[in-house]
């Protein structure tokens, strides 16, 4: 099986690779829709930080943003995260299924050769 990268899983991986903005999205999920407002009060960061944390999570299109007057709101987009939900099972089969054979193969090297001392 070839793996192949895409620059969107690139930005999906990338963007779950921080423990802030997985709270990020675990907070969304939790409450359906959340402002910038709560989002940051969630974390002792200043505001640049939380919107740059928003920002990564926007460009890897996880959360999308409405605009409410001054208020941003942002909820989940789960298509990205589906696709990468989708990447990590099929390679996740593929290594179930290579340790399969490698745990076949170990077995079969345990096994006694049987007649090859009587051939001496």
């Amino acid at each position: 099986m070839a793996i192949h990268y895409t620059d969107t899983l690139d930005r999906t991986f990338h963007a779950l690779g921080d423990a802030s903005r997985r709270r990020m999205l675990a907070a969304i999920s939790r409450k359906g829709t959340c402002s910038a407002g709560e989002l940051g009060a969630l974390f002792d960061s200043a505001q640049p930080t939380i919107s740059k944390h928003l920002r990564v999570l926007e460009e890897a299109e996880l959360i999308a943003r409405r605009v409410e007057g001054r208020r941003h709101v942002f909820t989940l987009a789960p298509s990205r995260m589906r696709q990468a939900q989708h990447w990590l099972e099929r390679h996740l089969a593929f290594w179930e299924g290579s340790l399969d054979q490698l745990e076949e193969l170990l077995e079969e090297l345990k096994k006694p050769q049987g007649n090859e001392d009587m051939n001496e």
